[in-house]
């Protein structure tokens, strides 16, 4: 299932009712009048306000750094409540408008530098991240889960950079009990528009209640949170009618997603863009199932044709 809920469409477009339905009307006037011309990138945005950047091509979501100029800036764990604090990586302009949010836990024992690799990599691509500490280190899954949605409630109400997210597209991302974290997150706030665990670690397996978009990274010599009892029980466990994907990193181990991973970003970005921004322009990359020599296994309810 490749197209978002009547719910989740509602929660998208509310904020943004009035300029959309300005922008179409003006669109529909133009096509009727005759005699003005609608250029291509003019229509486009009008279907899709929240397109952020130029046409990916598979080089740009496997480069290092994409097309928005970032920065950063920390947050200290004593001036924030549910979480540990972090790093902010924002894009350095507003131009095309406000950004998608995404908040990343660390797994256990770990601290935000061990995800540090994926804050400038994704906000090039147009999104504000935030890559959180835990309140110890040693906090379980549940807990983790919680503190995600208290870094995104953090992000979007009291951050220094609020003005520079639209708070109706948020997701959630985590390695290992940061990862079963992400689950946990996306069961408890449906209107996350993303989520992405990456060898996750959890003793619950049954997700079937979540309807957000999951893309679930597993690495087939995991020997922590070993694919078999961890990552395909999980997307197993997820609704057939929902949006998800499973991709298994070839011979990679549990700590795979904590240093610079081509694979990862690359289908990450693709998983973020097309469904925080509703970008269907990355979607040639998820269908049809990706494959290659990084890729030992792939699972997905992309539809073909």
């Amino acid at each position: 299932m490749w197209f978002r809920s009547y719910e989740q469409e509602y929660i998208d477009v509310q904020p943004h009712s009035t300029p959309r339905i300005v922008a179409k009307f003006a669109l529909a006037l133009a096509l009727v009048g005759g005699g003005i011309g609608v250029a291509p990138a003019a229509q486009a945005s009008a279907e899709n306000p929240y397109e952020r950047g130029p046409a990916p091509s598979n080089s740009s979501i496997e480069a290092s750094r994409g097309p928005f100029a970032t920065s950063q800036t920390s947050v200290s764990r004593i001036s924030v409540t549910g979480f540990g604090g972090g790093t902010i990586y924002y894009p350095t302009s507003t131009s095309e408008g406000t950004f998608g949010a995404v908040a990343i836990a660390p797994g256990f024992t770990a601290t935000q530098s061990s995800m540090a690799w994926m804050g400038p990599r994704l906000a090039s691509q147009g999104f504000v991240v935030f890559t959180i500490d835990t309140n110890t280190t040693s906090d379980q899954p549940a807990s983790r889960g919680r503190q995600l949605l208290a870094a995104l409630d953090y992000l979007t109400q009291n951050s220094s950079v609020r003005t520079r997210i639209d708070s109706s597209r948020l997701g959630v991302m985590g390695h290992s009990m940061g990862g079963g974290g992400t689950l946990e997150a996306a069961e408890s706030r449906p209107s996350l528009q993303a989520a992405i665990p990456l060898t996750a670690w959890n003793t619950n397996k049954n997700f079937s209640s979540v309807r957000v978009p999951t893309l679930i990274v597993g690495a087939e010599n995991d020997s922590i949170a070993s694919v078999i009892t961890h990552s395909i029980p999980f997307y197993s466990s997820l609704p057939s009618t929902a949006d998800k994907a499973y991709l298994e990193l070839n011979g990679a181990s549990h700590f795979a997603p904590n240093s610079s991973n081509t694979t990862i970003a690359k289908y990450s970005i693709s998983w973020l863009k097309r469904f925080i921004d509703n970008d269907t322009r990355y979607e040639q990359f998820l269908c049809p199932a990706p494959s290659g020599s990084a890729i030992s296994d792939y699972r997905d309810t992309c539809p073909h044709s």
